[in-house]
């Protein structure tokens, strides 16, 4: 069997092939993208022969439903959406109303424990910071969501009257963090990047000092400007949410 799945999120659209167990032929578009050009520009990257499509979606409803159209019609099959559970794979749901948890944290939290199948603690930093407690048997303790990062700086522009709206560095690039800007934009960039990695550290410090010991799992499109200025070695797991997709379906659960 062979299955498209697709990480529809705010800011970008991830793909990648599902054949055989393993995830090939990935690839990302931005959402801008989208915006500017339609979904034929998504089709035009996108395998045809598959057997299935399997999506998380956290751009809504009305997305979805263009997004099954033209999917369904570019790969001839049906499109199914995952969706947050109380309870599966393994992994125990703390929401009360299971469904009001976005479903890219919980297809995480899947692909997460599927792979460490111990405590974690699992990082998606894109358009928001997410933070998802997992302990020891697979009950998850809670989590956190906090504006990203293109958020934070686009908040203090809008706020203020002398603070530009700061683009980031390109990743790779000027990677080792400072703690203390010498200019405005340095000091909003800086400020910025460290209260992200200030919240995972605390996180992470908070499940050690209650007896926990977690792996960090970190993904997200802002992922790799944070891997090295991080108190723990992270697992950096770009395509955690396609390892989610892909463990929900070869499990048949």
């Amino acid at each position: 069997m062979t299955a498209l799945l697709l990480d529809i999120g705010n800011s970008r659209i991830k793909w990648g092939l599902l054949d055989d167990g393993s995830i090939r032929k990935t690839g990302h578009i931005s959402q801008e993208r989208i915006r500017e050009q339609g979904l034929q520009v998504l089709t035009g990257k996108l395998p045809r022969q598959v057997d299935e499509v399997f999506v998380s979606n956290v751009a809504g409803t009305s997305f979805a439903t263009r997004l099954s159209g033209v999917v369904g019609m570019h790969c001839d099959c049906d499109v199914r959406f995952a969706r947050s559970q109380k309870e599966g794979w393994g992994v125990r749901n703390s929401y009360s109303q299971p469904r009001r948890m976005g479903v890219d944290r919980w297809v995480a939290m899947v692909g997460a424990w599927a792979e460490v199948e111990a405590a974690c603690l699992v990082i998606d930093i894109g358009t928001a910071l997410t933070l998802d407690a997992i302990d020891s048997g697979g009950t998850h303790l809670g989590g956190q969501i906090i504006p990203g990062s293109a958020i934070m700086t686009s908040a203090l522009s809008d706020a203020t009257s002398d603070i530009p709206n700061v683009r980031p560095q390109p990743a790779g690039k000027g990677a080792s963090m400072e703690m203390f800007g010498r200019s405005t934009a340095a000091a909003v960039r800086e400020g910025v990047q460290n209260a992200i990695v200030g919240a995972v550290d605390r996180a992470f410090r908070t499940l050690q000092s209650d007896g926990c010991e977690p792996t960090a799992v970190l993904t997200g499109g802002d992922a790799s400007r944070i891997l090295e200025a991080l108190a723990t070695t992270p697992l950096h797991r770009p395509h955690l949410v396609l390892q989610g997709l892909a463990h929900m379906l070869d499990s048949n659960q």
